[in-house]
């Protein structure tokens, strides 16, 4: 009673069930072979959980995480029969999770194991980049010197100023002062740390690549050289997914001709060059392309991921490189 497997009730559940009454004759041997261990916390963030669980008879076809986040709302997990553990990311700081494990043979649910785990405190130092050590062990030697510099920066509040499914659009202010450049990180959807470098001079920046419907934590800092030496940050939650954004090629064609009447002399002034790719690394591109005729508002740029899945990159008209990350 203590577990609550019927916490979060999906749609699917109560069939699952039932079937297990009526079949159980000619499958209870196959659904008996398979255990699952104890399910433990090895380890938790502010916004992650680390999950782990053994089998000690039988394998299971895949396993179903489910708990509910801190709206309320349940989150199902599914992950591989081969696994063993599962990172849980996009949680709350200093918040009570229930986790339920399920694990599946076919698409039945034949063993259920439960645990509590707390999400630990947000802190400042959230996101440990590899080079962090070092820039803390720099300032010391540069403080004579320029000591009264960084205290003359000041960053003022992030501002969401756009959200879309894949992307958010984030401004800033610096009321006092001046800084070198900007460190925007956060977590993606899959817990890891992520960091973006932003030139001193931008009050603004758009951060793509992020999942829909998802609670993102970002935090900007202002550098003085390789120093953070102020911090601002902001919650948002990415919209809800378009199962399509990017069928509007047909409909880009027939815009000029249905509003040619009216606005054919805009377009027309405006003229897009030949795309380029300036640069690639394995994980990035950088693309490059020209407006010889006219001036636009603001581009986009659409592709699909490695899973097939569509993306829309929104860019500020006066752009003429971007790099997708």
């Amino acid at each position: 009673a203590a577990e609550e497997p019927e916490e979060l009730p999906l749609p699917s559940e109560k069939p699952k069930h039932e079937k297990h009454r009526t079949e159980s004759p000619a499958s209870v041997a196959p659904i008996v072979q398979a255990v699952l261990g104890e399910l433990r916390v090895s380890s938790v963030s502010p916004d992650s959980a680390q999950l782990q669980w053994s089998v000690p008879k039988g394998p299971f076809d895949s396993f179903m995480l489910q708990y509910r986040d801190a709206q309320g709302q349940p989150q199902a997990l599914p992950i591989d029969g081969r696994s063993h553990s599962v990172t849980v990311p996009g949680l709350s700081p200093s918040h009570r999770y229930h986790f339920h494990l399920y694990g599946l043979q076919g698409r039945r649910k034949t063993d259920h194991v439960s645990i509590e785990a707390v999400t630990g405190t947000e802190e400042p130092e959230e996101l440990p980049l590899p080079s962090e050590e070092k820039k803390h062990e720099k300032p010391p030697n540069k403080t004579p010197p320029s000591d009264a510099h960084p205290v003359q920066a000041v960053l003022e509040e992030l501002r969401v100023s756009s959200v879309t499914p894949r992307s958010v659009g984030l401004q800033w202010s610096v009321p006092e002062g001046s800084f070198d450049s900007f460190m925007l990180q956060y977590r993606d959807a899959q817990g890891q740390p992520q960091a973006l470098a932003i030139d001193g001079g931008s009050r603004s920046v758009t951060v793509p690549g992020l999942s829909p419907s998802r609670r993102y934590r970002f935090h900007l800092y202002g550098l003085r050289g390789r120093k953070k030496t102020d911090r601002v940050s902001v919650d948002i939650i990415t919209e809800e997914p378009e199962e399509l954004p990017l069928p509007t090629e047909e409909q880009q064609h027939e815009k000029p001709q249905t509003e040619a009447p009216t606005s054919e002399a805009t377009p027309a002034t405006a003229v897009l060059e030949e795309l380029t790719v300036s640069s690639v690394t394995p994980t990035s591109a950088q693309l490059q392309w020209t407006a010889p005729k006219g001036s636009y508002d603001s581009f986009m740029l659409q592709y699909r991921d490695a899973q097939g899945q569509p993306q829309a990159l929104p860019i500020d008209g006066g752009s003429r490189s971007v790099t997708v990350p």
